[in-house]
Parts: C-alpha cells; sequence; structure tokens
C-alpha cells in the first residue's frame, strides 16, 4: 500500500513538474466530475486529469506519460454512453481532457468549410456557423454538452444521418497527436483528394485508441431556412415504415429525420417534463415524428401538407399535427428528448444501441419484444429509434420494486435476450453509440477473425506500448 502510494504521488509530481501545475488536476474532488459517466452509473478513477490548452500541450502530455509509463483515457464532453472516456485501471491511467481546447479556428461560407478545436461544444459550433449563414448538420441530445472532438471519435449519429450521414461524412480533415507524441497534419479541406490511403479515417470511430483527435475540419452545407415538423399517428410499425419508404419518394433529400416512437413515450416525457404539451392522442399504436427542410426556392410547408395529404387520404396516417412556429416544432422534439430522461428517472435500465436491415426492422422490434416478455415479464420494454438508418434502440426498465442485485441481473439478462435477436437479423450491436468498455465483451465475442487480425495489426502498428485507451474496443489479451 505504502509503495502503492509513493509511486502514485511520485507520477502526480512528475507530471505537475513536466507539464506545469495548471494542466494537471490530482485532487480527488476537482477530478470526480471526469470520473463519473454521464448518467452518474459508474465512478471510476485516475493519476490524475491532463487539460491541456493546445496540441502542443497534448503532444508534450503523450511524451511525458510515455516515458512514465502511464497509459492515457482521452475524453471530450464524457456525455458517451460506453464508458469509453474512463479508465479501466485508475492506478496506471490518467484521462486527458480536451475541454479548453475548445477555438474555432475558421469558418469559410464560400468554401463551405470549417475549422475547429477537438474541445469546441458541438451547440456552440453550430451557433457560430449559423451565424455565418451555414449549417452543420450532427444533431444529437447531448449537443449541449458533447464536444466535436469525442463526436469524431466515436463516429457519433443522431437524428439527421437519414440525409448527411454519421459523423464521418462530414469529416474533411483532422489533426491527430499520435502515440509517440508526433503529430499528424491532416486539416485539408479538400473533397476531393484520391492520394492513397484515407489516413483520417483510421481515427474516425476509433474511440482514442490510435490518436488523440485535437482539431477537425468539418463540412458545411447552406442553412436550412425553412423547417417543416409534424408528429403523426400510425396503426402500426409496419405502416411508419411504408410511410418513410414514400416519404423518400416524395420528399426526397429534403427529408432530413423520421423517427419512430411508442405510445409510452408521452408518459416518460411527461413524467420528466410535466408541462410539455402534447398536442396529438396518445392512444395511437405507433408515432413517427417527421422534418423535412430546405433553403432557397423551395415550398417545404407546401410539400410536407400535401404529402401529408395524401397519406392520410390512403389511411396510412391516422391523426397528426405540423408545427406552427419554431416554438412548437422545438416542443415535438422534446417529446422525444424527454422520453429519455423520463426513463432515467426511473433508475438504472438496459439501454441499447442497435441497428438491423431496415427491411427488416418491424419484425426485429416485434420479435424482440416478444423474447424480452417471454424472459422477464416483469419488465417493460421500449422500442424508438431513427427507422431511415434502421437504428432501433430498445430499453428495458426494470420494475421500481427491483433493486441491487436482481436490478443488474435484470439488465443482464436483457441485453443478453437483446443480443441473440440482433444475431439473428445479422445486425450490429452498436449503430452509433461505439463499443468502448462497455459493450467489448459482446463486440469481441462477435468479431470475426479476418477482423480481429486487421484491427490487432492496426494498434500494433500504431501504439505497440498501448499508451492510448487501452481496454477501449479490445481488451488487453486480445492485443498483446
Amino acid at each position: 500500500m505504502t509503495d502503492s502510494f509513493s509511486a502514485t504521488a511520485e507520477i502526480r509530481l512528475a507530471l505537475q513538474n513536466g507539464l506545469g501545475a495548471d494542466m494537471v488536476l490530482t485532487d480527488s474532488a476537482d477530478m470526480l466530475t471526469y470520473c463519473r459517466d454521464w448518467h452518474g452509473d459508474v465512478t471510476s478513477g485516475a493519476l490524475a486529469v491532463l487539460r491541456p490548452r493546445s496540441t502542443e500541450d497534448v503532444a508534450a502530455a503523450i511524451r511525458l506519460c510515455r516515458t512514465l509509463g502511464v497509459q492515457l483515457v482521452p475524453q471530450g464532453g464524457n456525455t458517451g454512453l460506453v464508458l469509453g472516456g474512463l479508465p479501466d485501471h485508475p492506478e496506471r491511467q490518467v484521462i486527458i481532457s480536451l475541454e479548453r481546447m475548445n477555438k474555432i479556428r475558421r469558418i469559410d461560407p464560400d468554401d463551405f468549410s470549417a475549422v475547429a478545436e477537438a474541445g469546441c461544444i458541438l451547440s456552440d459550433l453550430k451557433d457560430a456557423i449559423a451565424d455565418r449563414g451555414m449549417f452543420f448538420p450532427l444533431a444529437l441530445g447531448a449537443q449541449g454538452s458533447c464536444r466535436i472532438g469525442g463526436n469524431v471519435s466515436t463516429n457519433a449519429g443522431g437524428i439527421n444521418v437519414l440525409r448527411y450521414g454519421m459523423t464521418r461524412e462530414l469529416v474533411l480533415g483532422l489533426e491527430v497527436v499520435l502515440p509517440d507524441g508526433t503529430i499528424f497534419e491532416g486539416l485539408s479541406t479538400l473533397r476531393k483528394d484520391n492520394r492513397g490511403i484515407d489516413l483520417k479515417q483510421l481515427f474516425i470511430g476509433a474511440e482514442g485508441t490510435l490518436g488523440i483527435v485535437t482539431a477537425v475540419s468539418l463540412k458545411l452545407a447552406p442553412y436550412p431556412e425553412n423547417v417543416a415538423t409534424a408528429l403523426l399517428g400510425l396503426a402500426s410499425l409496419e405502416d411508419a415504415i411504408t410511410l418513410f419508404r414514400r416519404a423518400r419518394r416524395d420528399c426526397c433529400d429534403l427529408m432530413s429525420a423520421f423517427e419512430f416512437i411508442p405510445p409510452l413515450a408521452f408518459t416518460l416525457a411527461r413524467e420528466a417534463m410535466p408541462d410539455l404539451p402534447i398536442p396529438i392522442a396518445g392512444d395511437y399504436p405507433a408515432y413517427v415524428l417527421m422534418e423535412i427542410s430546405g433553403s432557397g426556392l423551395v415550398d417545404i410547408d407546401d410539400l410536407m401538407q400535401r404529402f401529408l395529404e395524401a397519406a392520410m387520404t390512403d389511411g396510412l396516417v391516422l391523426d397528426g399535427t405540423i408545427a406552427a412556429s419554431q416554438a412548437q416544432a422545438r416542443n415535438l422534439w422534446l417529446i422525444r428528448e424527454g422520453m429519455n430522461e423520463g426513463q432515467a428517472k426511473r433508475g438504472s435500465h438496459m439501454r441499447s444501441d442497435v441497428s438491423v436491415p431496415l427491411s427488416g426492422l418491424a419484425a426485429f422490434v416485434a420479435e424482440a419484444e416478444a423474447a424480452l416478455a417471454a424472459a422477464l415479464p416483469d419488465c417493460i420494454s421500449i422500442s424508438y429509434g431513427h427507422v431511415g438508418d434502421g437504428n432501433v434502440h430498445l430499453n428495458v426498465l426494470p420494475p421500481s420494486h427491483m433493486q441491487g442485485d436482481a436490478r443488474l441481473e435484470a439488465i443482464y439478462a436483457a441485453k443478453t435476450v437483446l443480443n441473440e435477436v440482433v444475431d439473428r437479423f445479422d445486425g450490429s450491436i452498436s449503430a452509433e453509440h461505439g463499443i468502448g468498455r462497455l459493450k467489448r465483451p459482446d463486440f469481441e465475442s462477435r468479431l470475426p477473425e479476418t477482423h480481429r487480425h486487421l484491427l490487432v495489426a492496426i494498434k500494433r502498428a500504431v501504439d505497440p506500448e498501448l499508451l492510448l485507451n487501452p481496454g477501449c474496443q479490445l481488451s488487453f489479451s486480445t492485443i498483446s
């Protein structure tokens, strides 16, 4: 114990001496918020929290930690849901937070691009870009807290993937500090550059295991001045998918979001936000939150009206409301966001982020919910998500009386049942949240040998000393 305490103190002193006291936190109270996951379910620890102000600071921190034999866990806004930014061996790991690297280096409307440091909060970045008449379409529930470097490192999804793609499709270039402390300078804004392998793709979705993203060049779009948002009641999820196919045909690429939510969403949203207006009856079997948007000469409101009139005439849409203002549109989206908060208020539960082929989405939800009801009859299953990209968040809420080990066992059992159904549908256990540490065992157990070989070879080549985020995505035994 004494030797361990002494070694910890020596490492912390070496970090402070080498990097400066301003950059290094070592007090447990100061480090707490960095060592706890977003939902507060898991609390870890760290030797220290490093808070660099520049790319050069990050490089210096990596070089020093390498000398000291200390591993680094990169962290953005700490809003991830798979424990990718929390140490799993606090006695030998430091957290390196990019929160102070929050400068927007430039916004270029003529080039439809922006360059920002990794610590920029997503909503702040979007607002600054909007002030210049441009649009950055990445949109997440956590956008007021998450940071663009973390979005890149997890290849974040969100509600606009249908039209604009995942984060990967929005990144033009990266600046990354590698495990040896050298800097990969790739902040190009070129749309077409076919000079061999696109190296930036190595770091997008890698969750900080191959390098620390310090800056990003982003692809922008014209600001959508006209937006139409509708909440619709339907007879079934099958009808929702039929409506989606029709919307893809009739609204084309102007459709930016198409979410399905169950009736329970209204109850959960009201539990989180008692005064939230619900402008539609809550007794339809399925609901769709749909948005189309555009700018210039396109009449978005007329397009939405004509599309829904035809869908209601054909009996596909049973009821619906179109937002008459930005405030009303925001309230409709609050139902979707409030549903998540309502689940959190019911205590720890199984959160999932899976995807299946769109053609099998309705069948998957029916089979998964039936399997969960049979295995865990006291629990409530709730399915919702992004119809257009096959991404389903199927969560399981244990009853309030189930606590302690029994609750944890139910959550684990639910995950096992769900993943078995995902496998039968040739789906993915992680559609947009990443792997982190939480999903690592399930990821590794499903990893084909050829995939494993390639991932291990890349990690060994780039980070042979396992310096960056070890234990994230792949275990020590896998890559040693």
